[in-house]
């Protein structure tokens, strides 16, 4: 239970920060993907505010020895590049050039009950589903 309880907080805090930071509208997204029109260098600010936050979290992190709630970290130790890891980045790619979402800013979207958000959200579920059936990848 503590930790669905802690995944919910650091879910809403990371929603929240992705809203405040105006993440939550595709618009901002597509504006930065528009190089050669209307360029907005907004999503260069949250990236570059996020780096350093994220350095610091884990170098914190990683002093504790352990994680709170677990025996140890789990890690990513894969460390080639294959054809589930192009194809998943291929179609992340192509899904936020798109729809002007990733995942975390869709679920933050959510509540707001946009058919573009809904649409983006049901074939992200729907992509998950099918990897996790194995039929792609």
């Amino acid at each position: 239970m503590k930790e669905s309880g802690l995944a919910l907080v650091a879910g809403v805090l990371f929603g929240a920060g992705l809203a405040l930071a105006g993440m939550t509208n595709p618009a901002v997204v597509l504006g930065f993907l528009d190089v050669a029109g209307a360029w907005n260098p907004a999503l260069i600010f949250v990236m570059g505010a996020a780096v350093p936050v994220t350095v610091i979290g884990y170098r914190l992190a990683f002093r504790c020895g352990r994680p709170w709630l677990a025996a140890r970290f789990d890690l990513p130790t894969l460390q080639t590049i294959d054809r589930r890891l192009v194809l998943g980045a291929s179609l992340f790619g192509a899904g936020w050039g798109l729809a002007g979402y990733c995942p975390g800013p869709a679920l933050a979207s959510l509540p707001a009950l946009s058919p573009g958000t809904l649409v983006f959200l049901l074939a992200m579920v729907c992509g998950l589903w099918l990897v996790r059936m194995r039929w792609v990848g």
